[in-house]
């Protein structure tokens, strides 16, 4: 007797078909039925709209599109993995003849098609296509900041786009790319600083001992008409303690505090009117046992009574136009006292290499009380902290989805850049 089509489940394309009656002997599983068959060999009967010998390969721009031959089979199944095997989405016709992919495919890379069919008679069908997809020339790459290492708790995580992406669909699709894995889990999102530069920084700061692996699955991604995704070098970044320097301006005192508790109460001096320190939170930048320290490179002229020349100890940098903290020998007598710098913390030279010994790039300095403005979140260094979370999060191309962990221009294009390296006193 002949036998019905059967029907299956279509795992790959979401769609249920409603399957037809099926007699007692075929659940049965009888040897003799043509499903407990192995598979005959397919290939007469599958075509597909590109080069499927893994010799040739396909424009990663045209969706994958499979389609049968003849009248007397059908399509029941297709699965379309990558290298790493992840599954490729795809859709299959109502009339099980055609298949196609709903999502782009990636550039460069290779994938498995798995075609599975059945004849009239119930006899099952195999057939497997192999797919290269070519490479482009115009690859998004990213390079992730800061370099592999252990960073105080206050370190966001940059990621510089190779070129800029300003259309807002393109942005949530390298933005969901870019992942940021944390142990133990915070909440933290992307924030775009412009079109090449994003932010990662927790809602708070990172925990201390924390472990933040920060990778890219932009590969091969399509992000736009022409615009693929390339590799990314992956970061693996530790927290030590919770280090926090907390400067009262207008009590001259800086307090140090380690996981919570003061370690150090040190007196201190800051900008004087006219040259306020900022106010706010802001990061350790890098450490300098000695420096120069020139009045010129800050736009104080020569000669007038601000003016100065002076090397400088233990010099601990805040923003990129000369902020620090520093040994200041002197003015020691007004430290604790009175505000007689020009902008940086003065402490005394024992202090300032205590303060330098103790704490490590990325960790947080606070200055507050200051008669100066507040420091700003991304042209001179890691203001990213003073910027409330509400705005942050609005910075995201993903809106609400923006993700929680698992587990400033170039010198001289403007002012602000341009004072990069300059220090003040």
């Amino acid at each position: 007797m002949s036998h019905r089509p059967r029907t299956r489940t279509v795992l790959s394309c979401g769609l249920l078909l409603v399957p037809l009656a099926v007699s007692t002997t075929a659940c049965g599983g009888s040897a003799s039925e043509p499903l407990s068959a192995n598979p005959y060999d397919a290939s007469d009967q599958i075509s597909a709209n590109t080069p499927t010998d893994g010799r040739q390969k396909a424009d990663p721009d045209k969706p994958l599109e499979v389609s049968l031959k003849g009248h007397d089979s059908r399509i029941t199944d297709v699965t379309a993995t990558d290298t790493t095997g992840r599954y490729v989405r795809g859709e299959l016709s109502a009339d099980g003849r055609h298949w196609r992919t709903t999502v782009p495919l990636a550039a460069g890379s290779r994938y498995t098609v798995q075609v599975s069919t059945e004849q009239e008679d119930g006899t099952p069908g195999r057939k497997t296509l192999v797919v290269n997809t070519k490479d482009v020339a115009g690859q998004l790459t990213v390079k992730f900041g800061p370099e592999s290492g252990e960073y105080g708790v206050g370190q966001p995580v940059t990621a510089e786009l190779s070129q800029p992406i300003t259309d807002p669909k393109a942005r949530a699709v390298v933005e969901s790319a870019l992942k940021v894995d944390s142990s133990p889990r915070v909440e933290g999102s992307w924030h775009w600083v412009d079109a090449k530069k994003l932010h990662f920084r927790p809602r708070d700061y990172w925990p201390a001992h924390a472990t933040i692996a920060v990778h890219s699955n932009l590969g091969g991604l399509k992000i736009a008409k022409g615009v693929y995704g390339g590799t990314a070098k992956p970061v693996r970044l530790t927290t030590g303690d919770r280090i926090e320097a907390v400067t009262d301006a207008a009590a001259h005192v800086m307090t140090v505090l380690r996981n919570g508790r003061a370690i150090n109460s040190i007196p201190v001096t800051t900008g004087k009117p006219g040259f306020s320190t900022r106010n706010g939170v802001k990061v350790v930048l890098g450490k300098e046992s000695f420096v120069r320290m020139r009045s010129s490179t800050v736009g104080i002229a020569d000669g007038s009574s601000d003016a100065y020349d002076l090397p400088v100890h233990w010099a601990t940098r805040v923003t990129w136009s000369g902020e620090y903290v520093h040994a200041a020998p002197w003015s020691v007598g007004s430290q604790g006292a009175a505000n007689v710098s020009h902008g940086c913390t003065g402490m005394s030279t024992g202090n300032a290499e205590w303060f330098f010994n103790t704490v490590r790039v990325g960790d947080v300095v606070k200055v507050v009380n200051s008669g100066g403005d507040t420091m700003t979140p991304f042209d001179n260094g890691y203001g990213d902290w003073n910027m409330p979370w509400k705005d942050w999060r609005a910075g995201s191309a993903l809106g609400n989805k923006a993700a929680t962990t698992t587990g400033a221009a170039e010198r001289g294009q403007n002012p602000a850049a341009d004072a990069r390296l300059r220090p003040q006193v």
